[in-house]
C-alpha cells in the first residue's frame, strides 16, 4: 500500500525543504538539532524541529519512504487529522524517551524523523496487524505484527549494546506513541483485536521491566 493525502505530502514536503536548508546552511542544522545541553539550557524547540532534520539524502529517502507506504493505512482507518496528531505526538515522545535515557550527556546529538515514522508504522501495525510486509534479503511475507514484536525487540538491544549511530530509543519512543494514540482513538481494538494489543504490547512492557531493575 502506498499513497499521498494532502496531509501526507505536506508532512514529507515539510521533511525535504527543512532537511536541505539544513544541509546547506550549518548553522541552521546546529541551531535546530537535538542536543541534551541545549535543551537543558531551555531550548525546549529542538526535542521538535529535530525530527525534521536528516543527516543526507538517503536518511531523508528512507524515512520517507517508509511514511508513504504506512501512512495510508492510518489515514483510511483514522483520517488525515488523527494521522498527524500520531505523527506529531510520537516525534515528541521520541524525543523524549531520547532525552530521557541520555539526559546526562549533555553531548548527545540527535536528528531525524524516524522515531514519528516508526509511530505511525506500529500504528499501523495494530490496525491491520495481518499485512504482509516484505523486507529485504527476505524471500517471504511476514506478518505486520511480527515485524513490530521484532524491531522493537531489536531496538531494546540497540539500546542495551549502544548499536551503530542509530537512535534507538527515539524509535522506541515513536513507537508508543503511535501505540498509545492509536488505542485512544479507536479504543474498539481492546474489544475487536485484544491479542493483538497484548502482543504488541510485549516489548513495551519488557523495556519497562528492564529499565525497573536496572537492566537497561
Amino acid at each position: 500500500m502506498g499513497g499521498f493525502d494532502l496531509v501526507t505530502i505536506i508532512v514529507i514536503a515539510a521533511n525535504v525543504i527543512i532537511t536541505y536548508k539544513a544541509l546547506n546552511d550549518y548553522s541552521f542544522f546546529e541551531r535546530y538539532k537535538f542536543n541534551i545541553g541545549a535543551i537543558k539550557s531551555g531550548q525546549k524547540i529542538r526535542m521538535f524541529s529535530s525530527g525534521f532534520l536528516h543527516v543526507n539524502s538517503m536518511h531523508l529517502f528512507f524515512n520517507m519512504f517508509t511514511l508513504y507506504f504506512f501512512a495510508p493505512i492510518v489515514i483510511y482507518n483514522l483520517n488525515s487529522f488523527n494521522f498527524l496528531i500520531i505523527y506529531i505526538v510520537s516525534l515528541l515522545l521520541g524525543s523524549y524517551l531520547s532525552y530521557y535515557f541520555h539526559k546526562d550527556e549533555d553531548q548527545y546529538n540527535a536528528v531525524g524523523a524516524s522515531g514519528a515514522v516508526t509511530g505511525v508504522l506500529y500504528s499501523a501495525i495494530l490496525l491491520e496487524p495481518n499485512m504482509s510486509l516484505y523486507l529485504f534479503l527476505i524471500p517471504v511475507p511476514i506478518p505486520a505484527y511480527v515485524f513490530g514484536i521484532g524491531y522493537l525487540l531489536y531496538s531494546i538491544y540497540g539500546m542495551k549494546k549502544s548499536i551503530g549511530n542509530i537512535g534507538h530509543d527515539a524509535h522506541f519512543g515513536g513507537a508508543i506513541g503511535g501505540y498509545v494514540a492509536t488505542l485512544i482513538m479507536l479504543p474498539v481494538l481492546l474489544k475487536t483485536s485484544l491479542l493483538m494489543v497484548l502482543l504488541l504490547a510485549i516489548p513495551i512492557i519488557i523495556l519497562f521491566v528492564m529499565h525497573k531493575t536496572g537492566k537497561l
